[in-house]
C-alpha cells in the first residue's frame, strides 16, 4: 500500500528517529512484507527530500542513498517476488525485496523516486494512481487479476440475493398475480388434511357424524380441490416461467453489455470458456432458482407456518414432539451448507476449465491435426473431465449421506406422534379423525422442510452464479470514458505522443518514455524486431489500453478526454489476422457502418479489389461465411477487411502487417487497395517487409520499447544505422531466394 508519513507505525517512527530521520519530511513511503533475506518482515522504502532510505526495525536494516549518487531506481518483478533496484556508478543493487502482492506499489514508488531524481514536480495525481491498488480494501488481500475489483471473500450474499430480486419490480403485476396464486394454492393445501381427516373419519364415516354416509360428496369436494389446485399451479408456473425468463434475458444483456465496455486487459486475463459460462450457464442457474426454487420455497414457507399454527392449536404436546428434531436438523444444515458451497464453487471452476479445453481444441483443430496431436488432446480433455467427475462424486457422496440422514431424523417425529396420538385416541382424549388430520399435517410439515433443505443447495448455486455475473457487471474498465468527454466528430489526424511509458504487467514496461509527432495526412512506418513494441504503440493510440505515464494527444486533445465513440469511430484497423464474423459478406463489410447502402458496400469492395472474387462466389455478396472462414483465402479475407475500413472512411488508419501472410500476386492486389485506403488520411503502418514502406513520409525504428531512429527511407538507408542493417539483411535474404528487392 502507499502511505503518507502520518501512516507510519509507531515502531517505524521510533526506529527512524533513532537514525536521525524526521518522519514529517517523508514525501512518500512504500511498505514491504519481506526482509533483506526474503523472510517475512516489515520493511519501509522512504522518499526524503534529498535521499532514498530503506529501513526495517525487525531486521535492523538501515540503508541511505543520496539522489546525487543515484543513477536510476526501478522495480523488478521476479517469479513470486520483486526487488527495488538502485543503480550506483553503473552497478545495480537490490535494496528491498517484497512479494507480488505489493509489486505495483513499489513500481509506482520507483517512478516517483525517479521524478524526484530528475527534479520533476510530484503532483497529487501520482498519489491518486498509487491509491488505486489491486487490493481489496475490506480484507487487504489482492484481487485475483488486475481487471477484477470485487473480492469473493468479502461478498455479501444477502446483498447479492437482494440484487437479484431487484430485477423483479419491472414485472410487478405479474409477480403480484403469481404470489396471489401461491397464497391460493397454499390455502387449499392447508385445508386438504382437515377434510381428509376430521371430515372423513369423524363426520362422514363415524355413525352420528354431521355428514354420515355422504362419502361421494366428500370425494367430489376433494377432487374439486385437487383440480382447482392443479389449475392454479399451472397458471402460477406459466407466469413464473415467463417472469424468470424475462429477468434472465435482462441479466444476460447486461452481462454481455458489461463485457463490451471492458478494456482489452480484462479479456487478456480470461478464457473464452469462462466467459461463456458466465453468460449462459450462470444465468440459467439463476433462472432455475427464480422459476423452480424461490416460488416453491415461498409456498413451502407459508405452508410450514400455517401447519405449525394449526398443529399447536390442535395439540401443543404433539406439536412439540414433531418440532423436537428441528434444532438438530438446523445444526446439520449449518455444517453441511458451507461444504456444499465450496464443492459447488470448485465444480464451476473445473467445468469452466473443461469448457476452455473444448474451446481451445476445437478452435485450433487445424493445428491439432497438422501436428498429429489428437491423442494428446483427448488425454487433456480426459484429465479435465476426470477432475470434474471427481468433484461431482464428492458432491454426490456428501448429498447421499446428508439428505437421507436428515429425512430419517425428520421421520422420527412422525413415529413418536403415532405412539402418543394413538394412546390419546384409546384414552378418549382425541378422536381418530383428529389424529389422522395431525398425521396428515406431519406429512406436510416434513415435506416443506425437506424441500427447503435442498433449496439451500439450490440457493448456493444461484448465489455463486450471481456473484460471478455481478463481478463482470461491477468490474471497472481500465479504459474509462471521461466524465465530461470532448466531442470530436471530425478528427483532423494530428497525433502527438509525449513521454509515454506503458506496461501490460506490473513493473515490466513495454514502452519507455516514447515521444513522437505525426502530422495529419502523414504515413509513417513502424519497423523493428518482434516484441519491440510496434503493435503496442498502435494499441495505445487507439486507446485499447491506457498509458501508465505520459500522454497521447490527437489534434491537441488528450485521448483520455475524447469521447470514446468519436475516437473509435474515426480510427480504422487492418490487421494481419483478419477476423470475419459469421454472416454474409455484405454484413461483414457493412460492420463498420451498419446503415450503409448496398451501393456504398459494393463501391468499398471495388476500391479494395474484392468485388471481382466476391461476384464469382455462388451467392455473391450474400454468401454466408463459415465459422472459421475456410471458404475464403487469406488474401480474400484481407481484402474484405480493407473494404470494411474503406467503408468506415477513418481519419486515422492502422495497418498491422496487412500483407505479411499472402503471396506476391495477392500482395500486389492488396497494396493497390491500400493505396486507395491510405490516401489523404493519417496512416500508421507496421511492416516487416521494409520495401512496402518506401513511400512512407517517415519511418520510425522501435527497439526494446524505445525509438531508435526516425527518418525517411532514403535518410535511414544512408545513415548506416539499425534500419540500414535490417534493410541489408532483407536484401541479402531476397537475393539468396532469387527475388529483386526493387520489385
Amino acid at each position: 500500500m502507499f502511505f503518507g508519513f502520518d501512516m507510519l507505525d509507531k515502531r517505524a517512527i521510533v526506529f527512524l528517529h533513532n537514525h536521525g530521520i524526521d518522519t514529517k519530511s517523508v514525501i512518500a513511503a512504500a511498505k514491504s512484507d519481506l526482509g533483506s533475506g526474503c523472510e517475512y518482515a516489515t520493511t519501509w522504502a522512504l522518499l526524503l527530500p534529498d535521499k532514498l532510505v530503506i529501513a526495517s526495525e525487525s531486521t535492523e536494516v538501515f540503508l541511505s542513498y543520496f539522489f546525487e549518487e543515484i543513477e536510476e531506481v526501478y522495480a523488478e518483478t521476479l517469479l513470486a517476488t520483486g526487488q527495488l533496484i538502485v543503480k550506483l556508478k553503473g552497478a545495480e543493487y537490490p535494496v528491498c525485496s517484497y512479494t507480488n502482492t505489493v509489486s505495483r506499489t513499489f513500481g509506482r514508488f520507483a517512478n516517483i523516486a525517479m521524478k524526484k531524481k530528475r527534479g520533476e514536480e510530484i503532483t497529487a495525481q501520482d498519489f491518486e494512481k498509487f491509491e488505486d491498488e489491486n487490493i481489496c480494501p475490506t480484507c487487504g488481500k489482492p484481487y485475483k487479476d488486475r481487471a477484477r475489483k470485487i473480492c469473493p471473500r468479502c461478498m455479501n450474499r444477502k446483498a447479492l440475493f437482494l440484487r437479484v430480486l431487484s430485477y423483479m419490480p419491472v414485472y410487478k403485476w405479474e409477480i403480484i398475480a403469481m404470489f396471489a396464486l401461491i397464497l391460493a394454492v397454499t390455502g387449499i393445501s392447508l385445508v386438504r388434511p382437515y377434510v381428509s381427516g376430521v371430515s372423513l373419519y369423524d363426520d362422514v364415516l363415524a355413525e352420528g357424524g354431521r355428514y354420515y354416509g355422504q362419502i361421494l360428496a366428500l370425494v367430489g369436494v376433494l377432487v374439486g380441490m385437487e383440480v382447482i389446485s392443479l389449475a392454479i399451479r399451472i397458471l402460477q408456473g406459466r407466469i413464473g416461467a415467463s417472469v424468470s425468463a424475462k429477468i434472465i434475458c435482462d441479466i444476460k444483456v447486461q452481462v454481455f453489455g458489461s463485457m463490451q465496455r471492458l478494456s482489452m486487459s480484462f479479456f487478456n486475463s480470461k478464457r473464452t470458456g469462462n466467459l461463456m459460462n458466465r453468460v449462459n450457464s450462470d444465468a440459467l442457474e439463476i433462472q432455475y432458482f427464480l422459476n423452480d426454487g424461490m416460488p416453491y420455497f415461498i409456498i413451502n414457507a407459508i405452508t410450514l407456518i400455517g401447519i405449525m399454527v394449526i398443529m399447536i392449536k390442535q395439540s401443543l404436546l404433539l406439536a412439540l414432539i414433531v418440532f423436537l428434531p428441528i434444532p438438530l436438523i438446523v445444526y446439520m444444515i449449518k455444517r453441511v451448507v458451507p461444504k456444499f458451497h465450496k464443492l459447488k464453487w470448485l465444480g464451476w471452476i473445473k467445468s469452466s476449465r473443461l469448457n476452455s479445453v473444448i474451446n481451445d481444441s476445437l478452435s485450433g483443430i487445424r493445428v491439432v491435426k497438422a501436428f498429429g496431436r489428437e491423442k494428446s488432446e483427448v488425454e487433456r480433455f480426459q484429465e479435465a473431465s476426470e477432475d470434474l467427475y471427481k468433484n461431482r462424486v464428492r458432491e454426490g457422496y456428501t448429498g447421499a449421506v446428508t439428505f437421507p440422514v436428515l429425512s430419517y431424523i425428520m421421520g422420527l417425529g412422525g413415529l413418536f406422534v403415532w405412539g402418543f396420538g394413538g394412546a390419546s385416541v384409546m384414552q378418549g382424549d382425541m378422536t381418530f379423525g383428529m389424529l389422522m388430520t395431525f398425521i396428515g399435517y406431519i406429512g406436510m410439515i416434513y415435506g416443506p422442510i425437506d424441500f427447503m433443505i435442498h433449496t439451500f443447495d439450490w440457493w448456493e448455486n444461484c448465489m455463486n452464479s450471481a456473484q460471478r455475473i455481478f463481478e463482470i457487471m461491477d468490474t471497472r474498465s481500465d479504459v474509462e470514458q471521461a466524465r465530461n468527454p470532448v466531442a470530436m466528430p471530425h478528427i483532423t489526424g494530428n497525433i502527438s505522443m509525449r513521454n509515454v511509458t506503458f506496461e501490460y504487467e506490473p513493473n515490466k514496461p513495454v514502452l519507455h518514455n516514447i515521444s513522437l509527432d505525426i502530422k495529419a495526412g502523414e504515413m509513417i512506418g513502424l519497423v523493428g524486431h518482434s516484441g519491440a513494441g510496434k503493435s503496442t504503440i498502435t494499441n495505445i493510440i487507439t486507446r485499447l489500453y491506457d498509458v501508465n505515464e505520459g500522454a497521447i494527444y490527437i489534434d491537441g486533445v488528450n485521448i483520455k478526454d475524447i469521447s470514446l465513440h468519436d475516437l473509435h469511430s474515426q480510427i480504422g484497423m487492418v490487421l494481419q489476422d483478419t477476423f470475419l464474423f459469421s454472416g454474409s459478406i455484405m454484413e461483414n463489410i457493412a460492420y463498420a457502418r451498419p446503415n450503409a447502402t448496398k451501393e456504398e458496400v459494393i463501391d468499398a469492395a471495388k476500391k479494395a479489389n474484392a468485388h471481382d472474387f466476391i461476384m464469382r462466389l455462388p451467392d455473391g455478396y450474400e454468401t454466408e461465411l463459415g465459422r472459421r472462414k475456410t471458404n475464403l483465402s487469406g488474401g480474400e479475407r484481407q481484402r474484405i477487411s480493407i473494404a470494411r475500413a474503406i467503408l468506415l472512411d477513418p481519419r486515422i488508419l492502422i495497418l498491422d502487417e496487412a500483407t505479411a501472410s499472402v503471396d506476391t500476386e495477392t500482395e500486389e492486389q492488396i497494396q493497390k487497395a491500400l493505396e486507395t485506403l491510405t490516401s489523404s488520411r493519417t496512416t500508421i503502418a507496421i511492416a516487416h517487409r521494409l520495401s512496402t514502406l518506401r513511400n512512407a513520409d517517415k519511418i520510425v525504428v522501435v527497439e526494446h520499447g524505445e525509438i531508435a531512429e526516425v527518418g525517411t527511407h532514403a535518410e535511414l538507408e544512408k545513415s548506416g544505422g539499425k534500419y540500414a542493417a535490417m534493410l541489408g539483411m532483407q536484401r541479402e535474404a531476397l537475393r539468396i531466394r532469387g527475388f529483386d528487392d526493387e520489385e
